[in-house]
């Protein structure tokens, strides 16, 4: 039993499992889950859902975390993606066409690829601290992209680009399967080669790893170019989902609340040591306290206060000196209890 708790996704996972039982608790209904037309419904599968663009865009996060960086011009990456790929769709004589569809995605995801060598270059060529690297492209991202819609919230009506955050296959959602192939890869290349280990390696010490041989620059810029990609990906799921492109709305304040996820996950903002399978977890407390707060009824003005208030417990429950507190609270109840075995007596 000890050894479960040291683990490092035991708090994770436990304060998830909780937000899930207190929910129950709450409203029996949460755990539910119906067919319909072959395809599952209910809070569950909707937080599988709604958790795709989050779950990318940690996903680099965490990458990028592990090299002792950062990335605030994800949700600008976002609004840049989904403003190409529906300008591309709108302006198509076959905007219901799966090529055109998969043409503009590509496209999208392309250029958020190039933004993310843009700032792989500023913080790993040119050694600008990556809070300000990405700092221009999230400040200058969205006028990119208002740009490219010429100021307008680009609308377009195409089956295949809803499929993309609506469609079910095998009765569960599409973007739910997209974010686990996501996860899935990036789990690969990093825990199953070297990559892995050289990525924990930068992160925890630079200057070692660079006189033990390590390309530090290529692997830097390399984090930042996935997380450009995934952030990519992650702006066309948000279109998707609203059939349109705004770039003031897409992928808002979803930097800061990957970062929440990467920590409350178990991942340091120091670097070195990153772990995914705690991100998952992380984002999926995150879409789960949403979730409840629309249960709620948290009005739109409140609900940030009730977010960062139960965030605050969540991390208490991690918190390492709360855990030492407990234990010494508890060795130290344990010693005020006299020793009462068969056969003696208490002094009196």
């Amino acid at each position: 039993m000890s050894r479960l708790i040291k683990h490092h996704l035991f708090w994770p996972g436990f304060a998830l499992v909780a937000l899930v039982v207190l929910n129950t608790v709450a409203r029996p209904r949460f755990i539910e889950i119906s067919v319909q037309h072959g395809a599952l419904y209910g809070a569950p599968i909707d937080i599988l859902r709604n958790s795709a663009p989050m779950m990318l865009v940690a996903l680099g996060m965490t990458l990028v975390i592990a090299t002792r960086g950062i990335d605030l011009s994800v949700g600008a990456v976002m609004a840049v993606s989904g403003a190409v790929a529906l300008t591309i769709i709108d302006g198509s004589d076959s905007p219901g066409s799966v090529g055109t569809v998969l043409i503009a995605i590509l496209v999208g995801v392309g250029v958020s690829l190039i933004l993310g060598v843009w700032n792989g270059f500023l913080v790993s060529v040119l050694k600008i601290q990556p809070i300000i690297a990405t700092l221009v492209l999230m400040m200058a991202g969205r006028g990119v992209a208002l740009l490219i819609t010429d100021g307008f919230i680009t609308t377009v009506t195409s089956d295949p680009l809803k499929y993309v955050a609506s469609g079910h296959l095998l009765g569960l959602p599409f973007a739910f399967f997209i974010w686990v192939a996501a996860v899935a890869v990036v789990s690969l290349v990093e825990r199953r080669t070297a990559l892995g280990v050289l990525t924990e390696a930068v992160g925890i010490n630079p200057e070692a790893s660079r006189l033990a041989g390590v390309r530090a620059t290529g692997i830097i810029l390399g984090t930042y170019v996935v997380s450009g990609g995934l952030a990519g990906m992650a702006g066309v799921i948000y279109s998707s989902n609203i059939m349109a492109a705004d770039a003031n709305a897409a992928g808002e304040l979803i930097e800061l609340y990957a970062i929440l996820a990467v920590v409350l996950g178990g991942t340091s903002l120091a670097g070195g040591k990153f772990s995914i399978a705690g991100t998952v977890i992380g984002v999926l407390i995150i879409q789960t306290l949403e979730s409840t707060i629309l249960f709620l009824g948290v009005s739109s003005a409140q609900s940030p206060v009730f977010f960062a208030a139960v965030v605050v417990l969540v991390v208490l429950i991690q918190a390492p000196a709360v855990h030492r507190a407990a234990r010494q609270f508890v060795q130290r109840r344990s010693a005020n209890v006299p020793d009462i075995t068969p056969g003696t007596e208490v002094a009196r």
